[in-house]
């Protein structure tokens, strides 16, 4: 089982490694299928913020692999892309060496296409190079090249995250002019374009300063030997090392390697035919064509959780209208829940005449009533003269009583219980209410103001007796 990120991808097997992260063959659990993840591998503010910039850029192009989603976890984060399954450049030269001039005609094509597609978007790569130019395994089909890895590319005129005394790249694959520090373009993309070219005709590296030197020295120098003499009409103009001597635009450039293509002899059949083949290896140990051979578990929905099962409660056994009541339950087959059951008496035969009500056995869980039996028919005359005896029930009847078994609290001990009514509500007392009076901050100045009166009353008839 691969590592599960963001509940989402799990990581099979790593397949490549770049400046800033790792690339992994993943499984996407969402969308079915497996997918190519780079994963930071760096934490820093600039390693962020390019990843953040690399994960933005949206190309609709059939020769540009862009990304398609990203997501993050904890610290980590990753975006994913298309899986193309038949290597790069790099490792085409390697298994071949230097390639057909017709063959390299149909993958500079392709880069320049691609290229046209992301320059109208105001992109620069700043990073072509034959590892970065990948391959679908098509075998000895045309081939179908994709430009990957958007890492440093910038938007024109976007802010740099480097000082200009920094060169941010690939040495050897870059433009002269980016070794001086000057402003991110499309004619840097193209140069490399020139120098990816010699690599595929020649099957090694080319020397940027020796190329440098040449062009300085002689303008345009004579074609390479490995490089027909058509081609290096298109070749020429690219290498240039001042950006205002080359092709201006991917477009430019392609339509003048259409006239030199067209130059070109047809391959004979005794040409090497080159095949592009399935650079990853077999799907590691867990893993199969249509994904993981587990099912996940951690994100596969909630659990469901089963509900115990609940014995049910057995039916209560009938209880037969006439003839002996049915024996309780004692010692060791007392029902489970029970406390210990007294020792047994000797059970006492019924009368014949007046059966007495039977005793239903105890069945159910604790608080719960037992039905009442059903009752019993009126009592047939004695076939002797000799008096009946009293029935078992009667509190008056000298016969002993069968033996109880103790029950729970609120449980029913023997025959039909009837209901005791509630008691009455008491009559209520009614009380006068008492009258509210006035409030003690007015009822004081009220009565200093009565008394006030009554001096004054007592006063004036005092006075006027006199």
């Amino acid at each position: 089982m691969g590592e599960m990120f963001a509940g989402r991808y799990e990581l099979a097997d790593p397949i490549g490694r770049g400046g800033v992260g790792s690339v992994w063959r993943a499984w996407d659990h969402r969308r079915r299928r497996y997918v190519a993840a780079k994963v930071l591998r760096q934490s820093d503010a600039h390693a962020l913020l390019r990843f953040v910039r690399e994960q933005a850029l949206r190309f609709d192009h059939p020769h540009v692999l862009a990304p398609e989603s990203w997501a993050a976890d904890d610290d980590q984060v990753l975006f994913t892309m298309g899986l193309v399954r038949g290597g790069s450049l790099a490792h085409l030269v390697g298994d071949y060496g230097p390639l057909p001039p017709q063959f390299v005609c149909v993958l500079l094509d392709q880069l320049l296409s691609g290229l046209a597609s992301v320059h109208a978007e105001g992109v620069v790569h700043r990073d072509i190079k034959p590892a970065n130019l990948l391959l679908e395994a098509t075998g000895t089909g045309r081939p179908h090249l994709r430009v990957a890895d958007f890492g440093i590319a910038l938007h024109k005129g976007e802010a740099r995250l480097t000082g200009t005394d920094f060169v941010v790249g690939t040495p050897g694959w870059f433009a002269p002019e980016q070794m001086l520090g000057a402003e991110p373009d499309f004619p840097a993309d193209l140069y490399a374009v020139g120098l990816v070219a010699l690599y595929l005709l020649s099957g090694s590296r080319p020397d940027v300063q020796g190329l440098v030197e040449r062009f300085t020295r002689y303008g345009t120098p004579r074609a390479p030997q490995d490089v027909p003499a058509p081609l290096w009409e298109v070749l020429g103009p690219l290498l240039q090392p001042d950006p205002q001597a080359r092709f201006r635009t991917a477009t430019g450039a392609r339509k003048a390697l259409a006239t030199a293509a067209a130059l070109l002899p047809e391959p004979g059949p005794d040409d090497e035919l080159i095949e592009v083949f399935d650079q990853l290896g077999p799907l590691p140990p867990g893993f199969g064509p249509e994904g993981p051979l587990h099912k996940p578990s951690a994100h596969s929905g909630p659990v469901q959780r089963q509900a115990p099962t609940v014995p049910p409660t057995p039916a209560p056994a009938p209880h037969a209208a006439t003839g002996p009541s049915t024996p309780l339950a004692t010692g060791p087959s007392a029902p489970a829940g029970f406390g210990p059951a007294p020792a047994a008496r000797p059970p006492v035969p019924p009368p014949p005449t007046s059966p007495p009500h039977p005793h239903p056995p105890l069945h159910g869980t604790p608080f719960a009533l037992a039905p009442a039996p059903a009752p019993a028919p009126a009592p047939a005359p004695a076939p002797a003269p000799s008096p009946a005896p009293a029935p078992a029930d009667r509190t008056t009847s000298d016969a002993p009583r069968p033996p109880s078994v103790p029950t729970r609290p609120y449980t029913v001990q023997g025959g039909p219980q009837h209901p005791v009514p509630p008691p009455l509500p008491s009559a209520p007392t009614h009380r006068r209410a008492r009258r509210p009076g006035p409030p003690a901050g007015l009822a004081i100045p009220v009565l200093l103001l009565a008394l006030v009166c009554f001096a004054t009353g007592v006063w004036a008839l005092t006075q006027g007796g006199t």
